[in-house]
């Protein structure tokens, strides 16, 4: 890839894409807890003064509020950033939203490793796991901002809880919008390796596809985007026409995409996986980008990981 690309605040794009619902559905309804500068609702609360409320530093309780608007056949809204949507609120998020099947999109922003300077306490690494291993729950970690726009827009449609998981830091354009629920946009097409890639790391999946091109090595890059639900067919049939699957995700190991992609090839299709994800430890303070190449996403190490997946197949030696 060549030359520096445009990058856009995924936030920024949630917001006008809320404004738009806004003005077509009157009984769509904004929450947040202190952080309407970090999940970029601002805008919507300016336009739509009477639904949007600001619950304060109470994030559980936001999300009870959430639960009880949506069942008075409400859309709702609620964001804050991951670590209390999906940590500090879990059991309401559980007992009070998916329990309930309450129509309510909790919008995690800031997420991950990228919320940088902040540190560990508050870079969840786990939410994905938390969040795909509730009932009911929809789960969507956008790699753009125009993805992020199409994809507020297909939780809103959606009945239900939906989990949408957005990057603090603007990120490349790389997906010209084409997102859908259950469905894995296939960026690059490819016949020796696949790189399932979400959020943040998509782009650095089509970095390396094209470094490999360079030597006559064919790599598809599918945007994992919808992780609940997610493409099965699609993936099972990048196992089959390539042989071997890398999964890039800035989330634990352990209980993340990579971890849902071996499992389910290893049930249909086996063919080797490697995971290249958080390891089994907390984050810490540090700038955003170099936060990733320090816990093992840096180009170097993802083109090292998928040339030991190409050997395995004997593509390389």
């Amino acid at each position: 890839m060549t030359g520096a690309p445009h990058r856009a605040s995924l936030r920024e794009a949630y917001g006008r894409a809320l404004l738009e619902l806004g003005e077509r559905d009157a009984r769509l309804v904004v929450l947040d807890a202190d952080l309407a500068a970090a999940t970029g609702t601002g805008e919507f609360a300016r336009r739509f003064p009477k639904r949007a409320f600001d619950l304060g530093v109470a994030d559980a309780a936001m999300v009870a509020v959430a639960a009880g608007l949506a069942l008075d056949g409400r859309t709702v809204f609620a964001g804050t950033n991951a670590v209390f949507a999906a940590g500090e609120a879990y059991n309401f998020v559980r007992q009070s939203v998916c329990f309930n099947g309450a129509n309510v999109k909790l919008v995690a922003c800031p997420s991950g490793l990228l919320v940088g300077l902040d540190g560990g306490t508050v870079q969840s690494v786990e939410d994905l796991g938390l969040m795909r291993g509730l009932p009911e729950m929809t789960v969507v970690v956008p790699a753009d901002a125009a993805s992020t726009r199409a994809a507020t827009f297909a939780v809103a449609e959606r009945g239900g809880p939906a989990y949408v998981r957005l990057a603090g830091e603007p990120l490349p354009d790389v997906t010209a919008g084409a997102f859908e629920l259950g469905r894995a946009a296939e960026l690059r097409a490819g016949s020796d390796l696949t790189i399932v890639a979400l959020g943040a790391l998509v782009h650095r999946a089509l970095a390396v596809a094209n470094d490999l091109a360079e030597i006559g090595l064919s790599t598809r890059v599918l945007d994992f985007a919808s992780v609940k639900p997610f493409d099965e067919p699609a993936l099972l049939r990048a196992a089959r026409d390539t042989g071997a699957i890398l999964v890039l995700e800035e989330h634990s190991v352990l209980t993340g995409v990579g971890a849902l992609v071996a499992a389910t090839t290893a049930e249909n299709y086996p063919v080797p996986v490697r995971r290249v994800g958080v390891p089994d430890v907390f984050g810490e303070s540090g700038e955003p980008w170099a936060l990733l190449d320090r816990y093992g996403f840096s180009p170097d190490r993802i083109r090292d990981e998928a040339w030991e997946l190409l050997k395995s197949r004997g593509k390389v030696s």
